[in-house]
């Protein structure tokens, strides 16, 4: 058995995977802030699914930010919390055993890659859009991290080709302005809305509301679909994807997988564009997925 844990901003998840499917599956709230907290979080909740099941599985978790190479620290990460700390040795020596670490995104990209909405696809590029925006690099079935650890962090580049009213760009966690994270996270959108119609909505809402003919709610939506283009044209520029397979709570719209592959063809370096936008297949449980299977299946045999 192999137990992924998915570790975001406001939640953990865990799912216990065997047999071809998911055994087990729980979620609970992140403890905000709370770096200790959360370490004893996940321990209870592996102690929990373990229990619930009658077996013992290797442990994978998906978190946000990345361990340096350099340091053995978290680095980069959203939950600023974890930022400085030991959290795979920490969770290990809660654990009692081993564990395997990766950023969420690379999870979620290495789940829809191998089996999800990427599947036989040469190179996938999973993004998420939620609380923060990270990407991932799937090429011939293997992740690819690099030896910084960063492969795929789009997030903390500046939005392409800005506008003179998006420079420089709202301050981000990681010191810089204009990071496309600060524009393209649900946060980011939601701050968007308030900058320009001075009215408080989360990104669900701004999205309910454009639909319904809310005039800023749709200025905010054309906005976020014009600048997520030109962010998702660098990326094919850069490394020009078979797939792009979009996560996060944002990935949810529909509307994203129309007007996207619309608008980012003039900023696309290519006469035609073939690259394919497409929605999760495992939609919420890519994360807990990729993270069970940074062990290999013989390892939790």
């Amino acid at each position: 058995m192999r137990i992924g844990v998915d570790l975001g901003g406001t939640k953990i998840e865990i799912a216990a995977i065997g047999n071809g499917g998911i055994l087990a599956r729980r979620r609970i709230a992140t403890p905000p802030g709370d770096y200790a907290g959360i370490v004893l979080a996940i321990r209870d909740l592996v102690a929990g699914i373990e229990a619930a099941t009658g077996r013992r599985g290797t442990v994978g978790v998906a978190m946000p930010g990345a361990i340096s190479p350099a340091t053995g620290l978290v680095k980069n990460s959203n939950s600023t919390c974890l930022n400085g700390r030991p959290f795979d040795r920490d969770l290990s020596a809660a654990l009692g055993r081993p564990v395997r670490v990766a950023n969420d995104a690379n999870c979620f990209a290495l789940s829809e890659a191998v089996d999800g909405a990427g599947a036989g696809a040469e190179t996938v590029f999973g993004v998420i859009l939620g609380t923060g925006v990270g990407g991932g690099i799937v090429v011939g079935g293997r992740l690819l991290s690099g030896p910084n650890a960063i492969a795929g962090e789009w997030g903390h580049n500046p939005i392409p080709w800005p506008r003179p009213e998006e420079w420089p760009g709202p301050p981000c966690y990681c010191g810089r302005t204009g990071c496309i994270e600060t524009l393209l996270s649900g946060p980011g959108l939601a701050a968007d809305y308030r900058r320009a119609a001075g009215a408080v909505a989360d990104a669900e809402a701004i999205a309910a509301a454009a639909a319904a003919g809310d005039a800023a709610a749709a200025a905010a939506m054309r906005r976020y679909e014009d600048r997520l283009a030109r962010a998702l044209a660098g990326v094919v520029n850069l490394l020009d994807p078979d797939v792009i397979v979009l996560g996060g709570g944002l990935s949810r719209l529909d509307r994203l997988y129309d007007a996207i592959p619309r608008r980012w063809a003039k900023h696309i370096f290519s006469d035609a564009v073939s690259t394919r936008l497409v929605p999760p297949r495992h939609g919420d449980a890519s994360g807990v997925r990729g993270a069970a299977w940074l062990w290999p299946e013989e390892a939790a045999s």
